[in-house]
Order: C-alpha cells, then sequence, then structure tokens
C-alpha cells in the first residue's frame, strides 16, 4: 500500500477517480502524491521566500513541508500518463497504460511497491521519473492483490523454514 521507505510520512488511502503523480519525498523515495498537496507545499514554500532544497548557511525548507503519501491496494487499476522522459527509456510504452498497482516482494526493507503492464512486465515505482501521472479507475480488485502477497509471503515463510531446518540438521 505504501512503501515502507514511506511508513514515516503523513499517507493517506487512494481515492476512486482521483488524479496522482510519482514524487520524490523527503526520504528519496519515489511515491504517489495528490497533485493538490504537491502545490500546497509549493506555495507554502514559496511564501516562505524558499525553494525546494537547502541553500548553502540555510536550513532546509523542504523537511519542514511535508506532503502525504497516497496509499494504493495492490490490485488497484489504475490509468498511466507515462512522461516523454520515461518513453525514451521504454520505447514501447503508448501514451497511455492501463496498468494494475502490485507489490512486488514481500521482503521487509526491500523497495516493493510497483505497476504491472497487461504484457505482465511488472516495474517499481522507484523505476519512474517525478511527474508520471496516474488515473485512480477501481480499487475494487484489491482482494486479488492481497491473494498475491500472500502467497508470496507463504513462499517467503517457506524457504525461510527450509533454510532453518538445514541449519539445523547440520549442527549450526
Amino acid at each position: 500500500m505504501c512503501d515502507y521507505s514511506l511508513h514515516g510520512l503523513p499517507n493517506r488511502l487512494a481515492i476512486e477517480g482521483e488524479q496522482l503523480v510519482t514524487h520524490r519525498f523527503s526520504t528519496l523515495s519515489i511515491g504517489l502524491a495528490a497533485p493538490s498537496d504537491l502545490r500546497m507545499a509549493a506555495d507554502l514554500l514559496h511564501q516562505a521566500g524558499g525553494s525546494r532544497y537547502s541553500r548553502p548557511g540555510m536550513p532546509s525548507l523542504r523537511n519542514n513541508v511535508v506532503v502525504p503519501a497516497v496509499c494504493i491496494p495492490p490490485g488497484t487499476h489504475l490509468r498511466m500518463y507515462p512522461s516523454p522522459n520515461h518513453s525514451l527509456q521504454c520505447p514501447d510504452l503508448r501514451p497511455i497504460e492501463d496498468v494494475t498497482f502490485v507489490q512486488v516482494t514481500a521482503t521487509p526493507f526491500r523497495y516493493r511497491d510497483g505497476i504491472e503492464f497487461g504484457s505482465g512486465l511488472r516495474i517499481l515505482l522507484q523505476m519512474l521519473p517525478e511527474g508520471v501521472r496516474f488515473d485512480v479507475l477501481s480499487m475494487d480488485g484489491d482482494r486479488a492483490g492481497l491473494k498475491s502477497m500472500v502467497s508470496e509471503v507463504e513462499r517467503i515463510l517457506a524457504d525461510f523454514e527450509r533454510e532453518l531446518s538445514f541449519v539445523r540438521s547440520h549442527g549450526r
């Protein structure tokens, strides 16, 4: 729903029909944010006479203006509007792509939030540049995403059990 790297930030659940955009948060991780929240943060910085980044000898204003991360349940259907920069990296991308929000792994302390294309290709949100727009089409797929996540956790636990059994049987 929200990558571990965003857990220290204020966050909220996505709303069907809203538009979101990729954003590099103060944790330096890419996540999703509402354009209205980004505009409000930019206005606050502008009013304070600051910029998004710190200047020599000045405290960073970026750390004082917090943009909430928008969390999305696995299985949510999104419409992606790739930026021209991203299209150059993936020439097969269409101007509009329908994708599914997924959790790529359940391994702790790893980036896990990603998107899956109709072709089955999965990429982490971290691979996207800032400014890629998404429309939240439907959040009714979260059960399928949950099943996928539970299967991944069960697989990891089974691997762990096998490794633990091996270690115990070899006297370590």
